[in-house]
């Protein structure tokens, strides 16, 4: 097992420096670039070949933000621009209905095919017009990216628009989810322009206002849980969907709770993401065969979800991010040690060393369920982002 401690640091940030530039984005720029119509496919094969031309509008977002921000951080490279300008443009052109909330899917020419309740299209929307924003000076851009921003507070904090999952009156709830992208939304619009304002607050106005959300309503210190999904006021809901945990979805809880604690040099909220770590590593993790299994239960009942044990790539890009973030803070042992775990089991076997990138889903034993390397939910983003920073996290000094 590698260690990030032990002089090992560089050596390990130097393989995540390669992964993505020699391996993940090339993979993407020759395969899930459309040139002829714009923005990005997903549905990618095991080499790349397209297996579908419908496009997720997640992924023009998500895309386009990956290609802005190695444009903004790693070098200007015209390519990369040019990707994280397809995306945007795409998504300006196709991705929104006439009622200003953005779909979820479109044909590969843009014409619409479905619309979810989630708002998670305007997150991402946010993100790549923010990034590309910084990129380009781009004044449309900028104020694209507070208009999403402000659309994904909308949608998802503020007001009950859509259908619910669950009927409200019957059981009203409240899910992480919103908050736990919110806060990776407002951290990038504000990296990218500065504290703007939606809806009467600033971005770190916003942050707190979710971490605190996380803090108080989610978090069990009883259970040594985060819950996905509560009462209005944090009460558990004892039922299939009350009860189940997401070990990944809290590890990138974790993570971006520590990076606003790195970014302020605040020990209470380096601490929350810790505690978060330290409660969910122990619920995800496979001591038979190793990996994040993708979900639990509170009480250990048994779970509805066909998949729960199941690996899958996103939680442990997560979990990758969130350990050596941990250590890197703390310098704590255990987190170089989990960091280790995770990161050596997932390059040995969601890595393809033939074809390029990740495999997205495997069995319990770490075998190889399905050969897509992309789809409407995985794409270029989890992966890239994971690599990304935490390349940049352990290359940096201090």
């Amino acid at each position: 097992m590698h260690l990030i401690t032990f002089g090992g640091r560089r050596e390990i940030a130097a393989k995540y420096r390669a992964a993505l530039l020699d391996d993940v984005i090339p993979f993407w720029l020759r395969h899930g670039f459309d040139r002829d119509h714009g923005g990005f496919l997903t549905a990618l094969d095991r080499d790349g070949s397209v297996v579908d031309t419908d496009k997720s509008i997640w992924f023009q977002g998500r895309g386009a933000w990956i290609f802005a921000t190695l444009y903004n951080t790693v070098e200007q490279e015209p390519e990369w621009l040019e990707a994280a300008r397809s995306g945007v443009e795409f998504l300006r052109d196709h991705g929104f209905a006439p009622g200003g909330k953005m779909y979820f899917t479109v044909t590969r020419e843009g014409k619409p095919l479905r619309m979810r309740r989630y708002a998670y299209s305007e997150s991402f929307a946010a993100i790549a017009n923010a990034a590309l924003a910084k990129a380009t000076g781009d004044s449309r851009c900028a104020a694209d990216a507070g208009t999403c921003w402000a659309t994904y507070l909308r949608y998802s904090l503020l007001e009950s628009y859509g259908t619910p999952k669950i009927e409200p009156q019957t059981r009203p709830m409240i899910g992480l989810g919103p908050r736990l992208i919110g806060i990776a939304t407002a951290q990038e619009v504000r990296e990218n322009l500065g504290e703007i304002s939606a809806h009467g607050k600033s971005c770190t106005e916003w942050i707190d206002t979710m971490i605190s959300d996380v803090e108080m309503f989610f978090m069990k210190p009883d259970f040594k849980a985060v819950m996905e999904v509560v009462g209005p006021k944090g009460e558990i809901i004892d039922s299939f969907d009350g009860r189940l945990l997401n070990p990944g979805h809290s590890l990138e809880a974790a993570w971006f709770i520590l990076h606003e604690g790195k970014l302020r040099n605040d020990s209470r909220l380096i601490e929350t993401g810790c505690t978060i770590i330290d409660w969910m590593w122990k619920r995800g993790w496979d001591e038979e065969h190793g990996g994040l299994r993708y979900y639990d239960d509170l009480k250990g009942l048994p779970i509805q979800e066909y998949w729960h044990d199941m690996k899958f790539w996103w939680p442990h890009c997560e979990a990758i991010i969130a350990t050596a973030l941990a250590w890197k803070l703390t310098g704590e042992e255990r987190y170089a040690r989990w960091h280790g775990q995770i990161h050596d089991w997932s390059f040995a076997h969601f890595a393809d060393a033939e074809f390029g990138e990740w495999y997205g889903y495997l069995h319990r034993d770490g075998s190889v369920s399905s050969q897509l390397k992309g789809s409407m939910f995985k794409g270029p983003f989890h992966l890239p982002r994971m690599l990304w920073y935490c390349w940049k996290l352990l290359e940096a000094d201090g």
